[in-house]
């Protein structure tokens, strides 16, 4: 059986815009056909049916490019491992899916569809599978963390260092799922904002969020000497090997978490590119880890850290939102572009180092959920 991105993609475009109704269905179906699987997710469905289709979506669109998508499947095979997924429930989850698409898509289903999709699937559940069992020979499922600093930096944001008791391995630029004692079964995704340390401690940015269980009992109710779970590193968006091209990082907000961490292995490299950090906030307050870019700055005579600020007329500094100050500079066509932040900022970003000459192979985003 042969894959047909085509017409995979020709019915995902009919379900794509009543994504809500078909996650719910999706789920709904999962858990009436398999009811001892609902357990494994977390009480409230509604990050988790916006991960579902953020997945897919992807998964989806990169099926004319199989070493993307390999890439991305190994990863969430070796992601699932912490909900303790097993060979059985891609079956369960595979059924509930077709069934999903086929109800959704039926104006236009046919037989070839079907096939297109069961063979798309089993592509897909083959490679993630085949990572877990891999992987299980050498990492944990999941690592426990000790917090060994807790800095609120402002109401909503926090810098939290962990130590986790097995080493964890990752590339800059990656996020992990934290997990709380106080609410079980739910991860949510934090970048990691520093290069691999001989401690093997990680810093987290986070910023609590409305209605964020995670990010706001991190902020409000974690202390040092408390425990966090930790999924394996996961994300696409790191530095290639050997570039000798010189770089621009755009963060909004707590975007900047990954950046700093892929410009800390620039700079341990030995490499000597000129690096422009662009960090945009909406008010000054909201900068909050100036300080820290500013000693690094002063240490790399490569880097130049430029803070812009969007709501706030009385900055005495560089103002504006983040796409439209990228275009106040040069040509960036030459460089290695890193953006991460709000999705809507990222999306426009990109739009316009595209039209002003940047190659897309050249521009490096990764696609989190923004709640937390």
């Amino acid at each position: 059986m042969s894959l047909n991105p085509r017409l995979v993609k020709e019915s995902f475009s009919v379900v794509e815009p009543v994504a809500d109704k078909a996650a719910a269905y999706f789920y709904g179906r999962l858990f009436a056909e398999n009811p001892h699987l609902r357990g494994m997710f977390p009480p409230s469905m509604d990050v988790q049916r916006d991960r579902l289709f953020s997945a897919l979506t992807r998964i989806v669109w990169s099926l004319d490019s199989p070493d993307s998508m390999a890439a991305f499947l190994g990863q969430l095979g070796r992601d699932h491992r912490k909900y303790g997924v097993i060979t059985e429930h891609y079956t369960a989850v595979g059924t509930a899916l077709l069934s999903t698409i086929r109800r959704f898509a039926r104006d236009i289903w046919t037989d070839e569809i079907e096939a297109a999709w069961v063979a798309a699937y089993t592509a897909a559940a083959d490679l993630m599978v085949q990572s877990a069992e891999a992987d299980a020979g050498v990492s944990p499922a999941w690592w426990l963390a000790e917090v060994v600093d807790h800095e609120r930096r402002a109401r909503d944001i926090a810098v939290i260092t962990l130590r986790p008791t097995q080493r964890l391995p990752y590339t800059p630029g990656q996020y992990v799922n934290v997990q709380t004692a106080r609410w079980p079964r739910v991860w949510r995704t934090f970048s990691i904002a520093n290069a691999p340390r001989p401690d093997n401690t990680i810093r987290l940015h986070v910023r609590s969020v409305p209605g964020g269980w995670v990010s706001t009992t991190l902020i409000r109710d974690t202390r040092i000497g408390d425990t966090v779970m930790l999924g394996p590193p996961v994300g696409t968006m790191t530095a290639p090997e050997r570039s000798a091209r010189d770089v621009l990082c755009v963060a909004g907000g707590t975007g900047l978490a990954p950046l700093k961490a892929i410009i800390e292995q620039i700079i341990t490299s030995g490499r000597r590119p000129n690096i422009h950090l662009l960090f945009g906030a909406r008010s000054a307050a909201e900068l909050y880890d100036l300080p820290d870019l500013i000693r690094m700055e002063s240490s790399f005579p490569w880097l130049r850290v430029l803070p812009v600020v969007s709501g706030d007329p009385a900055y005495d500094g560089m103002r504006g939102h983040l796409p439209e100050v990228v275009e106040r500079f040069h040509s960036w066509a030459e460089h290695d572009v890193f953006v991460c932040g709000p999705p809507s900022m990222v999306n426009e970003t990109v739009r316009r180092l595209q039209q002003g000459g940047v190659p897309l192979p050249r521009i490096h985003r990764d696609i989190v959920l923004a709640e937390r």
